[in-house]
Formats: structure tokens, sequence, C-alpha cells
């Protein structure tokens, strides 16, 4: 019995559009030819990687093999009988380091010989939106808060006692801060 397409294939069809994807371009530049695409291939973790095969001549098998793929895919081999279009897709896991594997493409029973390297990157992350908030700063009232007044008032008091030594103005600078401060604690409730 003769699938059309792989049985790899066919299990992996309909699996979302978050896949990644490139053309290899089968018998367009000569008989048994491998055109791999100019850019780099990249494969994104948690998504599918579809290898799409155009052929531009007669019907060909290729081989395709990915031997050092074991860290990044369930995939190793599959053999494809490619009339016009083919697409083979290679599922790639979720939970992996970024790294790269090849993807070794053999036509014509070894003829022809081609490898492509596929990089697998982390999906790009989504930047959180930041608001940028005013600092909170103090607002001026017009006059002194009265416990800035009360300890200034001490630090005269205290002042004077170090050039007087008279022991009335050092408890005098204490008790206004310690009434300056209960005064602001009471005051908040």
């Amino acid at each position: 019995m003769n699938f059309p397409f792989p049985f790899f294939v066919l299990i992996s069809a309909g699996t979302g559009s978050n896949d990644s994807g490139f053309e290899i371009h089968l018998n367009r530049s000569g008989i048994n030819s491998i055109d791999l695409p100019r850019g780099k291939i990249q494969a994104v973790t948690g998504n599918n990687l579809k290898v799409k095969f155009v052929n531009r001549g007669a019907p060909i098998h290729i081989t395709i093999t990915a031997a050092n793929a074991g860290m990044f895919t369930d995939f190793f081999h599959e053999n494809m009988y490619v009339v016009d279009e083919s697409v083979l897709t290679i599922p790639v896991y979720t939970d992996i380091q970024e790294g790269f594997f090849d993807l070794e493409i053999i036509a014509g029973y070894g003829v022809m010989k081609t490898t492509a390297r596929v990089d697998v990157i982390h999906p790009p992350q989504k930047k959180p939106i930041i608001l940028e908030e005013s600092p909170v700063q103090p607002v001026a009232r017009g006059r002194p808060h009265l416990l800035m007044v009360m300890m200034g008032i001490a630090l005269i008091l205290y002042t004077a006692w170090l050039y007087t030594t008279i022991e009335l103005l050092n408890i005098a600078s204490f008790i206004m801060l310690i009434v300056g401060a209960l005064y602001i604690w009471y005051r908040q409730r």
C-alpha cells in the first residue's frame, strides 16, 4: 500500500500556525540537483519546522537524515518520493537550549548529497510594557513642618549647652525632640 505522503508527515499535519519553514528546490539547476535557500534556516523551540520540497523536473527519490538532531527533535530519517511538492514536518522540542543540527539530503540514490544547517532558537521574548511614573516627592505647603521647627530649636539649645555647659539647656533640647516626635506620631492617626 503506497501512501501519497510519508507516514511521518501524515501524523504531523495540522499542528498550528506557529510553524517555521523553508523551501528546497529539486531538479532546478540540473538532474538530481538540490538547491538550498540562501538565508539562514531557523527552527523555533516548541514549534514545527516545515521543509517544503519543490520538484522542477522528473519525480525523484530523496533521503533526509538528521543524525545529530537527537537533542532537538524525534526526527531521524525519512525517505520521500517527490513528484511535484512534498512537505516534511519536523517537530522541535520545547524545553531545550539553543543550538543547531544538520539535515543531510541525498538525491538520485546517492549521486547528489547536500547538508543544510538548521539553527534552533528560542522564540523572541515580548518586551513588557513599563509605565513610567513620576517619582513621589513631598509637596511644599509654604510653612515649615512643626517637627522641623522643634528640631531647629533643639539644635540651638544643644549648641548653647555645648558652649555654656548649663545642664538645663541639654535637658530642654532633648525634651523638644521627644515632644516633636510624639506630636507627629500621634497626629498621623
